[in-house]
């Protein structure tokens, strides 16, 4: 039998882009080539899509190179195309630069992680590892998630939403808005972008100043949520429309929050899996972690991140990530390893969860006949 031809794909215009060269790293090395042909496909922070062995290096040290590549949302393609300058500087010639059988999209954060690439590949009616549009585009816009957590009796934080426009023009109005939702600390978040980029703890008027001008650089839309004394607690999430929950894990964050630094860059904070819980805080997490999922109509994977209220004991959902980190550092995997599913077989399932999907997907009648004749009277 032909090896599965996987397109991983990476890089993208987005904060996060440097965390998803960690993630493609990680995948790349622990995809089993027995069974999968690799085509790794990277995109620069400009958007150029580039093909082929090596693309991963390329753009881990910015250098030029590669092979230019297009994929075009046409059923059937099943590719991406290489291209080049012809004879007359107003043309090119495309050519097939790599079949493709299912795409891995490893693209964290905005053009990726939000539903855009999704969306393409939809059109394209190409299998691909993940959630679809849907879960993508409510699971990365946290105000429009937690309306929707909101809705299905999920409790979460308070919170606020607001313009860049606003934040802008009335500052002081702004923060009237914040500090009406909860006392100080409070945080300060883009509403569409994930890895802590641009969040903010506030402790009073001038850091939440401070904070709404940094969350408005990467986003027209900023959350500004109550600050909660907490335990930041994990679950990973595994499945279609059956999905089920990993153990909790608990990440013990070396500064004030789990920001981007303490993730990435300082290397000393520490996740503990499994979460030293009770069995019925476990099992309360694990039982939100899927109706989360299901209400967004998640697909593949999620990472479900809580925050457990010290004081109370009350246990609120943060955030859904639809795209979570696959780094050596990421809790994804690692609850999966302590829930008896090793990296590379998880790998496995996440593709053949994307093939089942695709395939339930193209199930779907696309022109309208009537199977009534009288209703055609």
């Amino acid at each position: 039998m032909p090896k599965v031809r996987v397109g991983v794909m990476f890089g993208g215009r987005s904060g996060e882009h440097e965390v998803s060269l960690m993630s493609a790293t990680s995948i790349l090395s622990r995809l089993d080539r027995g069974k999968y042909d690799i085509v790794e496909i990277g995109i620069t922070h400009q958007g150029q899509w580039i093909v082929g062995e090596g693309v991963l290096e390329l753009l881990k040290q910015r250098a030029s190179g590669g092979r230019r590549a297009v994929f075009f949302p046409e059923p059937g393609s099943r590719g991406l195309w290489g291209y080049e300058a012809a004879g007359d500087p107003k043309e090119i010639v495309l050519h097939l630069a790599d079949r493709i059988d299912i795409l891995f999209p490893i693209l964290h954060g905005t053009f990726g992680e939000d539903g855009t690439v999704q969306g393409l590949l939809e059109m394209a009616e190409m299998p691909y590892v993940g959630a679809g549009v849907l879960a993508s585009s409510v699971g990365m816009d946290k105000g429009l998630f937690k309306d929707l957590m909101r809705a299905y009796g999920i409790p979460v934080p308070e919170y606020a939403l607001v313009l860049r426009r606003d934040i802008e023009r009335d500052m002081e109005g702004v923060v009237r808005k914040a500090e009406a939702v909860a006392p100080y600390p409070l945080f300060t978040k883009p509403a569409n972008l994930g890895s802590s980029v641009g969040i903010s703890r506030c402790a009073n008027r001038s850091d939440l100043s401070e904070g709404l001008l940094d969350a408005a650089r990467y986003d027209r839309r900023v959350l500004i949520e109550r600050g909660i004394n907490a335990r930041e607690i994990e679950v990973s999430v595994l499945g279609n429309d059956d999905p089920r929950a990993s153990l909790p894990g608990e990440v013990i964050p070396s500064r004030d929050f789990y920001s981007y630094e303490s993730k990435y860059i300082d290397d000393s904070s520490r996740l503990i899996i499994p979460a030293p819980l009770a069995p019925e805080k476990t099992r309360e997490a694990q039982e939100l972690s899927v109706r989360v999922c299901k209400a967004i109509d998640c697909a593949g994977m999620a990472r479900v991140d809580f925050l457990l209220d010290r004081d109370t004991q009350a246990l609120w959902v943060n955030e859904a990530n639809t795209l979570p980190g696959f780094t050596q550092i990421s809790m994804y995997p690692k609850l999966w390893e302590a829930t008896g599913i090793p990296y590379p077989q998880l790998l496995d399932k996440l593709i053949e969860l994307g093939f089942q999907r695709h395939a339930e997907n193209v199930r779907n009648e696309r022109s309208y006949e009537s199977a009534s004749p009288a209703s055609k009277r």
